[in-house]
């Protein structure tokens, strides 16, 4: 399914490819590969609270700015919350970045070999084969809690609201 009219870059409107899930959604599963090569899944983070962070390449400011804001706020959260970035950079590049940039808090992940989570996720940009800068937040349930999918992929996301979200979770996680 193809979306148009939902993102830019630089002004530009781009297609999104993929199914557009909405909060209140079953997260569906993906296959993305680690630095290694290996296949990791969403079902790996079974019984966690997953941020995912999505960028389109980490090697533009803002994407670089992104990853490292969400690296420094993973450290300070409980056990059973999983950061993760995904974009579509090669895992090599990925491990290259992480490593020079001190990133570790959060697990890169890639999505270049068949761009599942982007289709998955509903954003696969169809013009570029980039990742739509975004952010999921996933329940312990496997359930969408918070969706933004940046406007303009050259701005920022909201990431005070993402976080309050998230800490919004954690209490009602921990109250149950």
């Amino acid at each position: 399914m193809d979306t148009k009219g939902i993102i830019t870059m630089k002004g530009k409107g781009l297609t999104l490819i993929g199914t557009n899930i909405k909060t209140g959604d079953k997260a569906p599963d993906f296959t993305v590969l680690d630095k290694d090569l290996s296949e990791v899944h969403l079902t790996d983070f079974k019984g966690k609270i997953k941020v995912i962070s999505v960028t389109p390449s980490l090697d533009t400011p803002v994407c670089d700015l992104q990853l490292r804001r969400f690296n420094r706020e993973a450290s300070s959260l409980p056990v059973d919350v999983q950061v993760l970035n995904i974009s579509m950079d090669l895992p090599f590049a990925i491990s290259r970045f992480c490593t020079d940039a001190d990133i570790t808090n959060v697990r890169a992940l890639s999505d270049h070999r068949d761009g599942l989570f982007g289709r998955a996720y509903g954003v696969l940009i169809k013009e570029l084969r980039l990742l739509a800068r975004s952010i999921f937040i996933i329940d312990k349930d496997d359930i969408v809690q918070y969706r933004e999918v940046v406007s303009e992929q050259s701005s920022h996301p909201d990431y005070d609201k993402a976080l309050d979200m998230l800490q919004h979770i954690l209490t009602r996680t921990q109250a149950a």
